[in-house]
């Protein structure tokens, strides 16, 4: 397997797993959490609860045109110095991303300046391809 699909494995292992401290949150925060059929509102929890709702979700967001970069790359037969830094840094930035978000402590205007530092991977990933 090439670098970049392990990145991209790694990255939708992450985006599979940041709904655990959403639910984490959840399930502590609710009053009663019996009832599956209808969740509680997140907007009315605690702060970090809904920061990690939106790290969970943002990461769902920008997956879909990564994912799609690396994998019309690797399609493509585009291996190179880019691609592997891109696919690398994409997957650490979004780490860095969702633990700032959650924690609270990636502000304005650190937060998107991560995020468009995470969109500036898959660009690169997709001007390398068309070039490549």
């Amino acid at each position: 397997m090439t670098q970049e699909m392990t990145y991209l494995l790694l990255a939708a292992l992450l985006a599979g797993s940041l709904w655990i401290p959403f639910i984490i949150g959840v399930t502590t925060e609710a009053e009663d959490f019996t009832d599956f059929t209808r969740p509680p509102d997140h907007r009315a929890m605690r702060d970090w609860v809904q920061r990690a709702y939106r790290a969970h979700q943002n990461l769902l967001e920008t997956l879909l045109p990564f994912g799609l970069a690396v994998i019309v790359a690797h399609l493509s037969g585009v291996s190179n110095t880019v691609t592997i830094w891109a696919t690398a840094a994409f997957f650490w930035i979004r780490v860095v991303h969702a633990a700032g978000m959650i924690s609270g402590l990636a502000r304005f205007p650190v937060r998107p300046i991560i995020f468009t530092a995470s969109y500036g991977c898959t660009l690169a990933i997709v001007g390398a391809t068309l070039i490549g």
